[in-house]
């Protein structure tokens, strides 16, 4: 059931959230554990980078407390721009903020990286519901970026071992992309 808008605020992450980044790695621990797959570990370090470089969301509950959170990260050169780590928390789940914090987060992304393709890749099938929603289609892993830096966020996914036994060409995540100029095929 969805909540009233009016119950989250969502907003770019800055220096006066990264008090949350602790509370957001364990969530997301927590989730992967729960599901026995796909979310890759972020450590609160790397959570708080992404926040004090202005790639990232967070959803706060009007009474204060802290609901969601999302990021970006760019590869080769920013011809991708990844939507990564959306975590709801479990008080606020069921309540359509995955879906406003994905439009959101997409909505910065067209913004800040207008000519890039923005990928993202899941095994979850609502996260796959929105993203389809919003113009991205199921793609094979080799549209996704080359540079290393984009596969390194993998490394953590109890999942890893499938995506390097199969020289990153299969995995359980789907691979999406949304592409800004979508290539004719002929």
């Amino acid at each position: 059931m969805e909540d009233d808008d009016r119950q989250f605020v969502i907003e770019i992450a800055t220096e006066n959230h990264t008090h949350l980044a602790a509370q957001i790695a364990a969530t997301m621990e927590e989730s992967a554990a729960t599901r026995g797959t796909g979310i890759g570990k972020r450590s609160p370090e790397t959570i708080a980078a992404h926040m004090l470089a202005g790639n990232a969301l967070v959803a706060l509950h009007t009474d204060g407390r802290w609901a969601g959170f999302c990021y970006m990260n760019t590869f080769d050169n920013g011809a991708f721009v990844s939507n990564s780590g959306l975590i709801v928390a479990p008080d606020f789940r069921d309540h359509g903020l995955a879906k406003k914090l994905k439009q959101a987060l997409f909505e910065l992304c067209r913004k800040k990286y207008p000519e890039a393709h923005i990928i993202g890749i899941t095994t979850s099938v609502a996260v796959m519901k929105i993203n389809t929603e919003l113009g991205f289609y199921p793609t094979v892993f080799s549209e996704m970026p080359r540079d290393e830096k984009f596969w390194k966020g993998c490394e953590l996914c109890v999942n890893h071992d499938i995506l390097k036994r199969t020289g990153r060409k299969f995995c359980l995540c789907t691979a999406m992309r949304y592409d800004v100029k979508p290539e004719k095929i002929s």
